[in-house]
């Protein structure tokens, strides 16, 4: 725990900056006390599955670059089920050939605003092409806290504006915070709301970063060109004199802190963030727990019983590779295993052999054995939904698509907890800060009236096939019909549904753009023209029938002024009958 004496500074100090030093350390402390016994499983863990991360759980533990830390891992199943699992949720939620998520405004009246929904569909794709921008280097950042949550249980993304010496180039960067670093804290509700964040730099780079105040106890290392690193922590928590009326560092949610140790500075002055800068995920928590549990720590048996049993099948294999040979006491010595030697010596006259081979044991029992713990390994690490069509080859599209869904329903209670609790801060972290860089366009009044509220509406295949049951189910009755209305050639049959609702929500559902619908007047104008042109058709079709009449009527109204009447003569359609 920390004290007064650890760092040299009297807790009812005057000075600003020194408390929060020491309130920063001794938090900083009970950290590290709180969570060791999570960190030694971590640190079990690393040794059979992530070995680079061994040894960094701990603060004050050093590893030397390129050092080898693979002594203790024997068999590598678990490192590349923990390779693929990444790759499974980067599918399943984060793809990066699709929109895997959008936007749109908390109250249905203001989504249906064209204006609205084209600032949201432009505002989405503003936010993917800052995401997936070089600078950002949110790929290779996000395939790290995938691999975390698989291993670990608990990973963290930083999400901040780019800094480059071009202050013209804004953008987002992203960075995965190394567990070891990473120690978090949370609110009454469960809520992650602050961290401190620990990790060594040298003073050419502190003087880098804090060129307005460098610590002056870093300074001979500085003109001594050392490279020994020092530790630095940054610390983030709830501002509890926050005014939303200052323009400054106390106008923020959050306040942010740099210190050096070592020299027991502060780095910069006091800063602060308007939304957590942290998207922290813990893939599953049990209670009266800060860290989460992952697929690594509830298979960590098999993944030791597996390890042990390739020790033991490395060992039968060799011996029967290369089999320890049994001979008599004075028999044959100095005998030669090059190919085609000759050993004089190696059966008796009546043919009997004088050396055997020691016998290895059953090497399939340790082959069986060990795929029963692979595969329970590549279950928990979802290995397993990727391998529908090695199973089953023949399958055909449907049938593939309603396995999917059936996995999808069995995945959807855990990874689903990834869109509320990793992707949702993430998403509102990126649009503070792209806001503040102004790169969103300017809100369209109605939304504006609405304070801007929104919601992210996820589009991943995951979410997919959680919304396309009413999709499937209408597709399958509309084939249904189609067989009635074939049999009966009655298409009233139809007349059930309502295509207008259908036909959008079917699109939506989809993820088919705004910009790619037409509106409700474009539609009604479409109608109008359609009826317009319908009519016109029917006219053209009516036309020669018109003709033919109009031609006969014409005939027979000359026919009749052919023949005169005479005077007090009746018409000749209204003379009387002969004989009358």
């Amino acid at each position: 725990m920390a004290n007064n004496y650890t760092y040299g500074i009297g807790h009812n100090s005057s000075n600003y900056e020194d408390k929060e030093f020491f309130e920063a350390m001794q938090e900083f402390a009970q950290h590290q006390l709180y969570r060791n016994t999570t960190a030694a499983q971590w640190e079990e863990i690393a040794s059979l599955l992530d070995p680079p991360s061994r040894n960094t759980f701990f603060y004050g533990t050093y590893n030397w670059p390129g050092q080898k830390l693979t002594q203790r891992q024997v068999d590598a199943t678990g490192m590349v089920s923990l390779h693929r699992f990444g790759a499974i949720l980067d599918s399943l939620l984060t793809p990066r050939n699709m929109f895997w998520h959008g936007l749109e405004a908390d109250d249905p009246y203001v989504m249906k605003d064209r204006d609205t929904q084209l600032w949201f569909e432009q505002a989405t794709r503003i936010l993917f092409k800052a995401r997936y921008a070089p600078i950002a280097n949110f790929s290779s950042q996000n395939q790290n806290n995938y691999q975390g949550l698989g291993a670990y249980g608990t990973a963290g993304m930083f999400i901040d504006s780019f800094q480059g010496h071009d202050p013209r180039i804004k953008g987002l960067r992203y960075k995965s915070i190394p567990l070891g670093q990473l120690f978090i804290r949370e609110n009454h509700q469960g809520l992650v709301d602050g961290f401190i964040r620990w990790w060594r730099m040298t003073a050419r780079q502190c003087m880098q970063k804090w060129p307005n105040r460098f610590p002056e106890e870093l300074r001979p290392a500085l003109e001594q060109n050392s490279e020994q690193p020092y530790d630095f922590i940054h610390r983030v928590c709830p501002r509890d004199d926050y005014d939303p009326q200052r323009l400054d560092a106390r106008g923020k949610l959050f306040k942010s802190q740099y210190f050096c140790i070592q020299s027991k500075t502060m780095l910069q002055e006091e800063g602060g963030y308007n939304t957590f800068p942290i998207a922290c995920s813990r893939y599953d928590q049990t209670p009266n727990e800060l860290y989460g549990r992952s697929p690594a720590m509830m298979v960590l048996p098999a993944l030791k019983t597996l390890n042990a049993q390739k020790k033991s099948f490395l060992k039968q294999a060799h011996r029967a590779a290369d089999p320890v040979l049994l001979t008599a006491d004075d028999g044959l010595v100095d005998m030669s295993l090059r190919p085609g030697s000759m050993n004089k010596g190696g059966v008796s006259s009546d043919g009997k052999l004088m050396v055997h081979v020691l016998p290895t044991g059953e090497i399939q029992i340790s082959k069986e054995a060990m795929a029963e713990e692979k595969g329970l390994i590549q279950d928990v690490f979802l290995v397993a939904l990727f391998q529908i069509m090695e199973k089953s080859p023949t399958m055909t599209a449907t049938e593939v698509i309603e396995r999917v869904n059936e996995k999808g329903i069995l995945l959807a209670p855990t990874v689903g907890r990834q869109q509320s609790e990793y992707l949702g801060p993430m998403i509102e972290r990126e649009l503070d800060v792209l806001s503040s860089q102004r790169l969103l366009p300017p809100m369209p009044p109605r939304l504006r009236e609405a304070g801007g509220a929104y919601s992210t509406v996820y589009t991943s295949p995951l979410s997919k096939a959680m919304k396309s049951q009413e999709t499937a189910g209408f597709m399958r009755v509309m084939s249904s019909l189609q067989e009635v209305v074939k049999i009966t050639g009655d298409t009233s049959y139809f007349d059930r549904f309502n295509f207008d609702v259908i036909v959008p929500a079917m699109s939506e559902q989809q993820s088919v753009p705004a910009s790619w619908m037409s509106s409700d007047k474009q539609v009604a104008a479409k109608a109008q023209a359609r009826a317009q042109a319908q009519q016109r058709q029917q006219q053209i079709e009516a036309a020669p029938a018109k003709a033919a009449l109009m031609n006969a009527q014409t005939k027979q109204a000359a026919a009749g002024q052919a023949q005169p009447q005479q005077p007090g003569q009746a018409p000749a359609q209204q003379a009387a009958p002969q004989g009358a």
